[in-house]
């Protein structure tokens, strides 16, 4: 290794302060461990301590009673922002601070690609720092040298995900106290190899976030097309107003009413009438199956217990059920029902559903009408989240009687042959982010283990024991 770690990694010093590394051995699965194991390491690489090739550091919440503190201009990474990213590089958080509240607290401003692991409660979230930020003390948080790729760094954290229970404790909340952070070793290898492997899976992820950006882009078109038509009825108003609506064909333009009426829910389109989601949709309200009937090892069918299993489209975190109560059918918009209500995704495949998820879709069978339909119910679904509740949840009943306009059908078979090809895209850009994420995360552990060496970036080869 370099003969001039000391200088790349004291440029700061280090503010984790508490008691010194702990002594112990803990290995983990691939190229971490709490001290240094007795274990070999692939030909060129070595165990060495993680911080003589990166400067830890802790992270800090300025005090919520000063308001004056937040709101600021400086990202500050929360345990929402490490779940929602996980593995990912983060560009902006949810949560900001300033000046002022790093000033007044034992936060600080780390560089660009600081890698950053969740330690308490919610343990083994990972990502990297896209742009100066600072952290919760709810994150161990490194500043890699020269001599270590962020990106080798991330990844090996990302494969270490099981063994972070090893190395934490506690009763109530599992910790990785910083005792053991501070005695974490890294094999690793120079950096030539660091920085071929990090290309490689670097390629994987590039692929997955091009998707999903197109993902976001064919949504929000949708989403922007439905409130246009559904929700600020620009095609009503300007023929209202005697004008053609805009981008739209003469023969489209003819399915909208040119005038409005007073209802329930105010100046409607003519002739659409105030109806509610119950009549309007079909709605099934999930069901938890029997206790020993569902597990994590891929035997039954897909099982989604509330919105901890939501992605930005489709279910992520899958549980498997061999004795469904309920089920969804392929492309239902899911809905968080309990504790928030309201959060949105769709089934890719049929699936079972358990009380903290209601299934919906409209009478039509249009699964695009459904999706961005409920996203615009946000204002009924916020009301049980509201404060006062003790446990936001919304039952059967409730969910029936919000209200909903009675849309003409052949609206909804027009919105519909408009929005469904950009879902046929989202829903086949998602099927390929899940066949790279597979493949991606199968690599993973054979390459920073070194059991797939690679020597430039672009060639491997598998050492066979």
């Amino acid at each position: 290794m370099s003969s001039n770690r000391e200088k790349t990694t004291t440029r700061l010093e280090s503010r984790t302060g508490g008691r010194p590394a702990t002594n112990g051995v803990i290995p983990g699965q691939f190229a971490l461990s709490v001290g240094k194991p007795n274990l070999p390491a692939p030909d060129g690489w070595q165990w060495i301590p993680l911080s003589d090739v990166a400067r830890l550091e802790s992270g800090h919440t300025p005090s919520r009673k000063h308001p004056e503190y937040w709101g600021g201009d400086i990202p500050w990474i929360g345990i929402k922002d490490a779940v929602d990213n996980h593995g990912r590089t983060i560009f902006d958080t949810y949560q900001h601070t300033n000046k002022l509240g790093i000033e007044n607290s034992s936060a600080r401003i780390l560089p660009t690609n600081t890698v950053c692991l969740s330690r308490t409660a919610s343990i083994g979230y990972v990502v990297a720092m896209g742009r100066p930020m600072a952290t919760s003390q709810d994150f161990v948080n490194w500043v890699c040298s020269e001599e270590l790729d962020f990106r080798f760094l991330r990844a090996v954290l990302l494969a270490e995900s099981e063994s972070y229970l090893r190395f934490a404790s506690g009763t109530t909340h599992q910790t990785i106290y910083y005792p053991e952070v501070k005695a974490f070793h890294i094999c690793l290898p120079p950096l030539s190899e660091q920085r071929a492997i990090a290309a490689i899976l670097s390629g994987f992820d590039d692929k997955i976030d091009l998707n999903r950006r197109m993902n976001a882009t064919l949504e929000a078109t949708a989403r922007a097309l439905f409130q246009s038509w559904f929700v600020d009825f620009d095609p009503v108003r300007a023929k209202a107003e005697g004008r053609q609506p805009e981008g739209m064909d003469a023969a489209t333009a003819a399915l909208f009413p040119d005038s409005f009426e007073e209802r329930e829910l105010g100046m409607i389109p003519r002739g659409w009438a105030v109806s509610s989601v119950g009549y309007e949709f079909k709605i099934t309200m999930g069901q938890s199956p029997p206790g020993d009937t569902y597990n994590e090892t891929g035997e039954g069918m897909p099982f989604y217990q509330g919105r901890r299993d939501f992605g930005f489209r489709f279910p992520t975190q899958r549980v498997y059920c061999t004795q469904p109560t309920r089920l969804a059918e392929a492309g239902d918009t899911l809905v968080s029902v309990r504790a928030p209500v309201g959060d949105l995704n769709m089934t890719l495949d049929l699936c079972s559903i358990g009380r903290g998820v209601g299934a919906i879709r409209h009478c039509s069978g249009s699964r695009s009408f459904t999706y961005y339909a409920a996203h615009f119910l946000k204002l009924y679904f916020d009301y049980y989240n509201g404060e006062g509740t003790v446990f936001g949840a919304i039952n059967s009943a409730g969910f029936r009687k919000i209200p909903f306009l009675h849309v003409p059908p052949e609206l909804v078979q027009q919105f519909d042959c408009m929005v469904s090809p950009f879902d046929d895209a989202i829903e086949n850009n998602e099927r390929s982010i899940m066949s790279l994420a597979e493949t991606r995360d199968a690599l993973l552990p054979k390459l920073i283990s070194g059991e797939v060496r690679v020597f430039d970036e672009g060639t491997s080869e598998e050492v066979l024991a």
